[in-house]
């Protein structure tokens, strides 16, 4: 009986202590980043001591990328990193919403409906997904000069649509199989037609599934960097990660308190969305673990 307990001890505290280290290992570039941007370069660039712990925060890094100094600054003309976050939530929110929303209905039409070639048209999607990006940057970047596309709003977030949409469809899906489809069967006794025994019925069940789904498709979406580098570099539609990429090197090398400050800023939309569909989020990664 000891001996079960003292197993039990040790593996608990192996397993604590290997919890603990990996979240240091994951959380600390992210921390390095949050206090660089509140360090002055001299700071950041000493190697000894690292100055984790002492040193005096100062907002200078943020009150250029915020625009709150005058005339321009290593971070740009004032006002210029807000305009490229702006865009980034733009299209990032908005081909997320297209993705999730026309994923959803194709997700459920696979789920309920007996479709000719079902496999074969599930398998295409999936495959499309596991294209890379480089193979088909040419003829999109053609494509979007003969449409007009190249450096609008539009252009990305119907790419991004495109590139999250297989996505969605597999993993709603996945979703839909395991709310049963007795439940509309129930409803449309009732008197309701299929498409209101959806929205009423099915699709409450299953906005767990929709948060997930939709916070990794933000997340794809958000940190994407070879199509935006490429497809909008112009000003008007720039994303903040062509933005920072662009601002990395000056003449008077790279200021990584600036580059700090803009990719922290840059991490709070994201954490603050996760957050708020945080309830949802467990339900979400974990529907379809137990088989009914």
């Amino acid at each position: 009986m000891y001996d079960t307990l003292w197993v039990r001890i040790t593996r608990a505290t192996l397993i604590g202590i290997g919890l603990a280290l990996a979240i240091i290992f994951f959380l600390f570039p992210m921390y390095w980043i949050t206090l660089a941007s509140f360090k002055t370069k001299p700071e950041i660039l000493s190697s000894i001591p690292l100055h984790l712990f002492q040193f005096t925060p100062n907002l200078d890094n943020y009150r250029s990328i915020l625009g709150l100094t005058t005339g321009e600054t290593e971070a740009g003309t004032p006002g210029e990193y807000l305009g490229r976050l702006l865009n980034s939530i733009i299209i990032a929110g908005g081909s997320t919403v297209l993705a999730v929303f026309f994923g959803t209905l194709t997700a459920y039409a696979m789920a309920r409906f007996r479709i000719p070639g079902k496999s074969d048209i599930m398998f295409y999607i999936l495959s499309s997904r596991m294209l890379p990006p480089v193979v088909i940057i040419i003829p999109v970047f053609l494509m979007f000069t003969q449409l007009g596309l190249k450096g609008t709003h539009l252009g990305l977030t119907l790419l991004y649509t495109t590139v999250n949409l297989p996505f969605v469809v597999w993993m709603m899906k996945g979703f839909f199989d395991e709310i049963p489809h007795e439940y509309e069967d129930a409803a449309m006794l009732d008197g309701y037609p299929r498409i209101q025994a959806f929205f009423r019925v099915t699709l409450p069940n299953a906005w767990p599934g929709i948060a997930a789904t939709a916070v990794f498709c933000i997340i794809v979406a958000w940190n994407e960097y070879a199509f935006a580098f490429i497809l909008n570099s112009e000003p008007y539609a720039q994303t903040v990660p062509s933005f920072i990429a662009s601002k990395s090197q000056t003449s008077a090398g790279i200021n990584w308190g600036i580059i700090a400050a803009m990719s922290t800023l840059f991490v709070l939309p994201v954490l603050v969305f996760t957050f708020l569909v945080r309830n949802h989020l467990l339900r979400g990664v974990t529907f379809g673990a137990v088989r009914r």
